[in-house]
């Protein structure tokens, strides 16, 4: 007798999804799950509900003279690993916010609203829902609101406790108000925004550097003297700037803005410098977290190897007036964001960061 479906047998029931290792039932539990938290990040701009094919947003027009819609999309890198390996769930979701909303700001934009795409190899509504629930949490101190996302379940492409986080935002900001090397002039002052740790970059190089050629237990102390782990520090979640910049180009003539992340202070503030001008930045300004010189010295890392993959403690630089900088620094103490002057803008150059100090 001929085979049945898929090549099973007679009296088979034949080959279901959940056989290939997709559980449909798990991903609609999912989705029950996530819709309270969801919702409690909408603005009153928000259309519908989550179910549909695509999340609507109405721009209220009337608040705009020439608005121009500026969108990012970031992930949160192999920081998701060290969320799987401590089962720490919860945060990871605002570092995917963050990377996403402080690309939007560093053009002046007020984000708006974000979608999320969770892939991984085993969808459990719970680990969902803890990622999710972060996610959302993110998105109510950004104040953007969550208005879709996607999650896949990728069986054989991926382990079965792994996943992979990314997120597409979306923000407003008016013409003749756009951030960017533009508006830069010599003798501005650069303000660091402190971050208290790496924020979602270079996470593959600290955790060679740490774990696999220091040999370092997550459950060792973060550091000498330290009261808390090694997994605690590391899963810090990222500072999200966005509310705190945006206060501040509100009350400030901001010139630009760099978010630091990918290639460390100097490749970031190079991309907001004009062409015909220099940056210096001074860095006995501000304290380095004691994190990177474990990185450093576990790994043996150059100092300009350092230099071009973290942030080294200055997540976003602003660049002001130097008649604006006192103020400046007072706004952003009022939004609770440290911040420090940490160099200015030469009057002549080629587009370069110095680090000096």
């Amino acid at each position: 007798m001929p085979s049945g479906p898929d090549g099973a047998g007679p009296g088979s029931r034949g080959l279901t999804y959940a056989d290939a290792g997709v559980d449909i039932g798990a991903g609609e539990q999912a989705v029950k799950r996530i819709k309270d938290v969801v919702r409690t990040t909408y603005r009153p701009e928000v259309m519908g509900d989550l179910g549909g094919f695509g999340g609507m947003f109405a721009l209220a027009s009337e608040r705009y003279r020439q608005p121009v819609l500026v969108a990012a999309t970031d992930g949160v890198g192999t920081k998701a690993l060290l969320a799987s390996m401590t089962a720490r769930l919860d945060t990871i979701g605002i570092d995917l916010v963050a990377m996403c909303v402080d690309d939007l700001v560093c053009q002046g934009a007020e984000p708006l609203f974000l979608l999320d795409y969770l892939a991984t190899g085993r969808l459990d509504p719970d680990r969902a829902e803890r990622v999710v629930s972060g996610i959302a949490e993110g998105c109510r101190q950004a104040g953007c609101a969550l208005i879709g996302g996607e999650m896949a379940e990728h069986p054989d492409a991926m382990a079965a406790d792994t996943f992979d986080l990314a997120g597409f935002a979306v923000g407003v900001v008016e013409r003749d108000e756009v951030l960017g090397a533009a508006r830069v002039r010599p003798g501005d002052v650069l303000i660091g925004l402190v971050s208290p740790g790496l924020r979602c970059n270079g996470y593959s190089l600290a955790r060679r550097a740490l774990l696999e050629v220091g040999g370092r237990s997550l459950d060792d102390p973060a550091y000498a003297g330290a009261a808390h782990s090694l997994a605690q520090e590391l899963m810090e979640p990222s500072v999200i700037y966005a509310p705190a910049v945006l206060a501040l180009a509100r009350e400030v003539g901001v010139r630009a803005l760099a978010h630091v992340t990918g290639g460390g202070i100097a490749a970031n503030l190079a991309r907001v410098l004009p062409g015909a001008c220099d940056a210096v930045v001074d860095r006995s300004t501000w304290e380095v977290p004691p994190l990177f010189a474990e990185i450093q010295r576990a790994g043996r890392v150059p100092d300009t190897e350092m230099d071009r993959v973290f942030n080294l403690g200055v997540g976003m630089v602003a660049v002001v007036d130097a008649a604006d900088a006192g103020r400046a620094l007072d706004v952003l103490g009022e939004n609770g964001r440290r911040a420090v002057p940490i160099g200015r803008i030469l009057s002549s150059g080629a587009g370069q960061v110095h680090m000096e100090g």
